[in-house]
């Protein structure tokens, strides 16, 4: 593979590479390299705060209202904590296409939590399916607490029947908009009715709300339960299509090539294999194609992660990072609402730009940065122009140049552009860089992960 296909293939399952990494990889070919990757994503590594503070729990607990709120109060400091936690393997990790997969799938199968018992939990579940049976994966999900809270699944009784998640389970996990009925929905619901949790968080179906009465389910009869539902949807190969059309939007092209679609499409059905649909889709000749590479804009968490990548620092008040991620416009752990992220051009505004672009200044140089002082973190920011709402602060971080020099032992500023940069460079970007290639190369660095061409990977 030569040099622009590994840092297209590295920028989309991964957060970019560097070239003492690429050096590594001189001579192998498409296979070889693809092969390396899943086999380092063959281990789960779950992702683990210390959560001990509820290990002794009894429901009596949850009745005294004081003693709840005290613990609500404590769990919304646990969840920034596993915030911070998964960035740090985000930043480290080894297992780099299984965890770009759970990125991936968070933000398919989007669901949120306040108790950060179920949110690690949940979490974990998406690690440890991302490579795995899409069947499997999916009829997990159904089950787990989180979910079963998230989307109103324990209000789902026989005598009253909660559409929430069967209706989600459709239009966003699987089929899609107009690929069901409204009484599909409702069947379906039936189907699902009793799927409860225990105190621990263990699926339990209570049977005495389970709807054991017969449904009628797109164009099927029958006892159907969660499972059995779940199963008639992937006969469909309209779910097999849905899922390919988002990998496809997410890991390729937000422009859809149907020809490409047709053969991804053909390799996912019916098994549901997420490793073999992947691995078509890597060892493709169309995944290098040249309107694939730097056509992709990067989410607030591949920018923050993929300037790490380059200049590894560190932020030395966790608050801060939440903060960045807030004015950046995507929150780990907190989406804005069940149809997740839209991504593409709706990450960047009026307001994100300049972020966007000072973001480099901001980690690397402890530059000075500007933000609404409105509300706290739950709150949308929404105004920058009221000089009363705004607030300045300092990101207080360090940067280890020492492990830049490493990994980019180059004396010359100009190869550090193809080094970082992979979209095409317009005439006044090329000029600036011209103009001011004369300045340090830790300088030169920052100027680069400042520019526009840096927010398109």
């Amino acid at each position: 593979m030569d040099t622009k296909n590994l840092q297209h293939l590295y920028n989309r399952i991964g957060f970019g590479i560097t070239p003492l990494e690429l050096q590594k990889l001189k001579g192998k070919t498409n296979n070889e390299v693809v092969k390396k990757l899943f086999q380092e994503s063959e281990k789960v590594s779950p992702v683990t705060i210390d959560v001990s503070f509820i290990s002794n729990l009894t429901k009596e607990d949850l009745k005294n209202k004081k003693k709840r709120r005290e613990l609500m109060k404590i769990s919304r400091k646990k969840i920034a904590e596993l915030n911070q936690s998964w960035f740090q393997r985000l930043y480290n990790s080894s297992e780099i296409l299984r965890e770009k997969m759970t990125l991936f799938w968070a933000n398919h199968f989007v669901c949120e939590d306040k108790n950060v018992l179920f949110a690690q939990r949940y979490n974990n579940l998406l690690r440890e399916h991302a490579l795995g049976d899409f069947r499997s994966f999916i009829k997990a999900i159904s089950k787990e607490p989180a979910m079963l809270r998230y989307l109103n699944n324990k209000q789902n009784k026989k005598k009253s029947p909660n559409e929430n998640f069967a209706r989600e389970l459709m239009e966003l996990f699987t089929l899609g908009q107009g690929n069901y009925t409204e009484q599909d929905i409702k069947e379906s619901a039936r189907a699902f009715t009793g799927y409860n949790h225990n105190f621990k968080g263990d699926f339990k179906l209570r049977k005495r709300q389970h709807d054991e009465g017969e449904k009628t389910f797109l164009g099927q009869t029958g006892n159907f339960n969660g499972d059995d539902i779940i199963d008639i949807i992937l006969e469909q190969k309209q779910c097999a299509r849905f899922i390919c059309e988002k990998i496809y939007r997410y890991f390729v092209n937000e422009t859809i090539n149907t020809n490409h679609i047709n053969k991804m499409i053909s390799v996912f059905y019916p098994k549901y294999n997420i490793e073999d649909l992947m691995r078509f889709v890597l060892t493709s000749n169309w995944f290098y194609n040249e309107e694939n590479i730097g056509s992709k804009i990067k989410s607030p968490i591949e920018l923050l992660v993929g300037i790490h990548k380059t200049v590894p620092y560190t932020l030395l008040k966790n608050k801060q990072s939440i903060l960045l991620q807030k004015l950046l416009g995507q929150i780990l752990l907190r989406p804005p609402n069940v149809a997740g992220w839209k991504g593409g051009r709706i990450w960047i505004d009026s307001n994100t730009i300049v972020t966007r672009l000072r973001l480099a200044s901001v980690l690397l140089n402890n530059a000075e940065i500007t933000y609404s002082d409105k509300g706290d973190l739950e709150d949308t920011i929404k105004d920058f122009s009221e000089k009363r709402l705004r607030k300045r602060t300092f990101i207080k971080s360090e940067a280890n140049w020492d492990s830049f020099e490493k990994n980019y032992p180059t004396k010359s500023n100009t190869d550090l552009i193809e080094q970082i940069i992979v979209a095409p460079l317009n005439k006044g970007t090329k000029q600036l860089l011209n103009d001011t290639n004369e300045v340090s190369k830790t300088d030169f660095c920052v100027q680069l992960l400042s520019l526009p061409e840096y927010q398109l990977c």
